[in-house]
């Protein structure tokens, strides 16, 4: 039976991103760049990148990676849900990753293990794996098209594009058009890409790459998920205890105790949901149904953690300088990234073979 507890290699690795994180992406820092026209902490990326080598956790080592597996890159994410961290890991380091990986792009994986590269999907944010997708014309040898909803498109070096002829391609983003999009969530922009008669470089079929990239990106966005349900449950339990009510902590009051109780139940078992997601991609064992279990069960619960903390905060957490707002529009746009919790249900239903609600 697979065990999946945190070993200590996991455990050490999230001390010391934590660690990391705390330098670079405490919660001023992180509010200040969300208002600024840079949202991407392109400090922070460098040391998660060049100082641990971090984006490369997926690819072989060989290619220049660490040859480590979906599970050590759950615990990053984690902590970067953790910190609601403006950085391009989960498009780059994991969705753009495995869409190489399908495909045996071996140079460009290279590049992005290095993390100098930075690699983006050019699939809607919203696309869950199986999804039909948008893909863009090709005439002449030359790709015409418009793509939207492109996560983190704005800090890409690299867009793999899916064309019509059924292929992916690799275009630089100096040659394609990025137009900013108006996001709930300050901390991953989204964008609308251009592409008029652009040049790329075929690197395999975009079927199956697509599948695999939203697949791990589902997955793992559960951990995401998970990062920010336990900071937003940590926090209000820590908030609760010094804020005082006629003359006593609020947290002694027993409708707040069973509240806290239930949330921090729901946030267990979507730790038992994204550890067994992150498994099933490490093995490749159920690896469909772990994923859909994951984010049918991870997006409520997050939602409901940032939702409770911001009313259990009071007066402050309504404040736009109170972190709090930032994790509830990363929980409220996380949940419909990579299919909503009902079209996983529906996917769950299908791959058990029972009836859908």
């Amino acid at each position: 039976m697979t065990d999946l507890l945190y070993s200590e290699e996991e455990e050490a690795l999230r001390a010391a991103v934590r660690d990391l994180l705390g330098d670079h992406c405490d919660a001023a820092s992180v509010l200040a760049r969300a208002e600024s026209d840079a949202p991407h902490d392109r400090a922070a990326w460098k040391a998660l990148t060049d100082g641990m080598g971090l984006a490369g956790l997926l690819v072989p080592e060989e290619l220049g990676g660490q040859g480590a597996s979906h599970r050590e890159a759950a615990v990053v994410l984690e902590e970067l849900g953790r910190a609601v961290g403006p950085v391009p890991y989960l498009t780059s380091a994991v969705v753009a990753t495995e869409a190489l990986l399908a495909c045996g792009a071996d140079e460009l994986l290279a590049e992005l293990a290095s993390g100098r590269t930075v690699g983006a999907l050019a699939v809607g944010l919203h696309l869950a794996p199986g999804a039909a997708f948008p893909a863009v014309r090709v005439e002449d040898g030359l790709l015409h098209g418009e793509l939207t909803g492109i996560a983190d498109a704005a800090v890409a070096d690299v867009l793999l594009v899916p064309a019509e002829d059924g292929g992916l391609y690799a275009v630089p983003a100096d040659a394609v058009t990025v137009t900013p999009q108006v996001s709930l969530d300050l901390t991953r922009p989204v964008a609308t890409v251009r592409l008029d008669g652009v040049a790329g470089r075929r690197l395999g079929d975009a079927g199956p790459a697509v599948r695999r990239a939203l697949r791990a990106g589902a997955g793992l966005l559960a951990s995401e998920q998970l990062g920010l349900a336990d900071w937003a449950l940590t926090e209000t339990v820590r908030y609760l205890k010094e804020r005082k009510q006629f003359n006593r902590p609020v947290g002694s009051f027993q409708a707040l105790k069973h509240r806290l109780a239930q949330l921090w139940l729901e946030v267990v078992n979507l730790r038992a949901a994204a550890r067994a997601a992150a498994d099933a991609l490490a093995t490749g064992e159920d690896a469909d149904v772990a994923v859909a279990v994951a984010q049918a069960y991870a997006a409520p619960v997050a939602v409901r953690a940032a939702e409770e903390a911001l009313q259990l905060h009071g007066g402050i957490g309504m404040t736009w300088e109170h972190p709090v707002h930032l994790y509830l529009k990363r929980a409220k746009a996380d949940s419909i990234a990579y299919g909503t919790a009902g079209a996983h249900r529906s996917a769950l239903a299908a791959l058990v073979d029972l009836q859908a609600p």
